[in-house]
């Protein structure tokens, strides 16, 4: 927001009211966050900043503020784009109406597929987009030793982006157990960004905790436990409390919002897919839940708007005050968070600002990544005679895992799977093209009855990942993506039931929002016919190959118990 002589004297003149302000919201009700007050008045904008607060002013463009509350924009402390299966350009056409001015992005999905050129990418459409896109440098590219990913970024990569400004710092750190063993190349990632670095450490305490915040780590989305919250923030840890898809933490963590804790505190949402969005809302609807529950609204929204900039060092924005960012959200109902009208840097967010954008970046190096030939029913036996196997447990609306031991058939060397018990075979598969490797396992909670589902999203690799009760109709389903290179897939009784192309690296859509929301739905409904209860069956499937997250995973190189950080025998 650096601006020259020459604005500074549009600034002051319209501040002073000596020249009509460029936009004016007019006779508003004002949160303050500073004092908790809610004040009536005008908003005075010159350009992309805000010059005058309270007072009566004249605009060359005014907006009626009577009916509304005006609050500052929200920030996302952290979030995938990837994961609402869309291009940036349309993630921003999605959340931007939600209030969401500025958003923190890992876009690790895409670099582990891709390597550097994801990272170029979402820097290039940032730079293009009307929202704040604030691009983060993966860290973990792979994430871990015992995966197999299609791109891979050094300490010598994360050092030449680190000179980027519209890079701030490094993504969320999750290869804990490299941090506390002093891994070389860790270590080397650690020094380049100094203290500017997310965190990623699910259930991490006492010293070795420390540890990890010693070496520069400074937040954690990861919190599932009140108690494990407390005792990071009593350490200095800034909590970004998370409501994704699958991992939802805001009720649990609801008894640390207050206006003591607030500036250590932030919202974030990891991973959302489409139809929670469409659904449920963004941030907007965390804020709206958490007073609904008793929670302060001041310390709410300084939860969403004020503690993320201080956190990251965004002085120009997170109040309503003069010299800030003219984000602003006008609510019609402040405790319910319904969001009327978004304004970002002085533009009113409407269909004829997006038209506006340039053109999107290519997503042309991203098509055709999938790199694996077909599958039999073949490569799903699983060759055994130990009857005793550890069975990976879901959690539905969970990240962490169990790690169950049962007693299943061995037949003729081969062991298998015990459906009525809702025991069923899953497997992944790598498709980046570099060995081949297919890791075979077992899971429970599912539910499925017939069929498979599969999908081409698989924490933080994205290998295919596949579970189902037959080996014929998994091998279908992963086909079924190999052929479409990418996306979701639902197989039954040897045929191809439904499949949702993802053709972007295999994680997202070049179609619009509510496309892709729709085919979304569509699958959801064509996999319940396979018998599966849960709401988000392929969300839960994508992140039972994230080996940084206890208890029980399993990877393209097999099963992983990432509490010792190693592979086991099925």
């Amino acid at each position: 927001m650096k601006a020259t002589c020459e604005q500074l004297a549009r600034i002051i003149d319209q501040a002073r009211g000596l020249e009509p302000a460029d936009l004016v919201i007019r006779n508003t009700r004002i949160f303050c966050l500073t004092s908790g007050e809610t004040i009536t008045g005008d908003i005075a904008v010159c350009g992309d900043r805000i010059v005058g607060v309270g007072e009566t002013y004249s605009g060359k463009n005014e907006i009626d503020g009577s009916n509304w509350t005006a609050v500052p924009g929200f920030i996302d402390a952290h979030v995938h784009v990837e994961s609402s299966m869309i291009t940036p350009y349309e993630f921003e056409r999605c959340v931007l109406p939600h209030g969401v001015t500025t958003a923190f992005c890992d876009p690790h999905e895409l670099a582990n597929v891709a390597g550097a050129a994801a990272l170029d990418y979402f820097l290039e459409c940032s730079r293009r987009m009307i929202m704040d896109l604030r691009v983060r440098i993966s860290s973990c590219v792979p994430s871990t030793h015992l995966e197999t990913a299609g791109g891979a970024l050094s300490a010598a990569t994360v050092r030449h982006y680190a000179t980027d400004p519209a890079a701030p710092g490094l993504a969320e750190f999750m290869n804990v157990p490299g941090v506390l063993n002093k891994a070389p190349d860790v270590l080397e990632k650690l020094s380049v960004c100094s203290e500017n670095i997310d965190g990623h450490a699910p259930l991490l305490g006492g010293r070795d905790l420390n540890a990890y915040l010693a070496a520069g780590v400074r937040n954690c989305h990861e919190c599932s436990l009140l108690s494990e919250a407390m005792e990071k923030l009593r350490k200095g840890m800034q909590i970004l409390i998370r409501e994704g898809s699958v991992a939802r933490n805001l009720d649990t963590l609801l008894p640390l919002i207050n206006v003591q804790n607030a500036p250590f505190l932030c919202f974030c949402t990891d991973d959302r897919n489409p139809l929670d969005i469409v659904h449920s809302g963004h941030l907007d609807r965390m804020i709206a839940r958490a007073i609904a529950a008793g929670a302060d609204p001041l310390a709410v929204y300084r939860i969403a708007c004020y503690s993320p900039a201080l956190h990251f060092g965004l002085s120009d924005r997170g109040l309503l005050a003069p010299g800030c960012r003219a984000d602003i959200v006008l609510l019609s109902d402040l405790e319910q968070c319904r969001v009327a009208q978004v304004i970002k840097d002085g533009r009113i967010v409407d269909d004829a600002l997006f038209a506006a954008r340039p053109p999107a970046p290519s997503v042309a190096p991203f098509l055709h990544s999938i790199k694996r030939e077909k599958v039999s029913a073949e490569a799903f036996r699983v060759r055994s005679t130990r009857p005793e196997t550890p069975v990976i447990g879901i959690r539905e609306l969970s990240l962490t895992t169990d790690f169950l031991k049962c007693t299943l058939p061995c037949d003729g060397g081969e062991k298998r799977a015990i459906p009525k018990q809702d025991i069923l075979k899953v497997a992944v598969l790598e498709r980046h093209g570099q060995n081949g490797h297919i890791g075979l396992g077992f899971v429970r909670g599912f539910g499925l009855h017939s069929g498979a589902i599969a999908s081409s999203i698989g924490h933080d690799s994205h290998n295919l990942c596949v579970v189902g009760v037959s080996d014929e109709d998994m091998a279908v389903a992963v086909n079924a993506l190999i052929d479409a290179q990418g996306g979701l897939a639902v197989a039954r009784n040897g045929k191809t039931m439904d499949v949702m192309p993802l053709p972007v690296g295999g994680l997202l859509s070049e179609k619009s929002f509510p496309e892709v929301a729709q085919e979304l739905e569509r699958i959801h409904q064509s996999a319940r016919l396979t018998g599966c209860p849960l709401e988000t069956p392929f969300l839960q499937l994508a992140f039972l190959p994230l080996p940084v997250i206890p208890f029980l995973r399993i990877t393209d190189q097999g099963v992983v118990d990432v509490e010792k950080f190693t592979l086991i025998e099925v």
